[in-house]
């Protein structure tokens, strides 16, 4: 997979990698993944499951 990233935004992301500790890659799969999950936390909660999946591990 190919990711254009603008070039005001890349100084910023290879930053905050290092900071981190990680690779640009890694720190962008992490990025990634959050969003991923939150969007999906977002559509259950649209969908009213939020309250019935409560305790059944990490929160939404």
């Amino acid at each position: 997979m190919t990711l254009r990233i603008p070039d005001d935004l890349a100084p910023s992301i290879r930053a905050a990698a290092a900071e981190a500790g990680m690779s640009v890659n890694a720190y962008v799969v992490r990025a990634a993944r959050r969003a991923a999950t939150l969007d999906a936390a977002r559509q259950l909660a649209a969908l009213g499951l939020g309250d019935d999946l409560a305790g059944e591990g990490d929160t939404l």
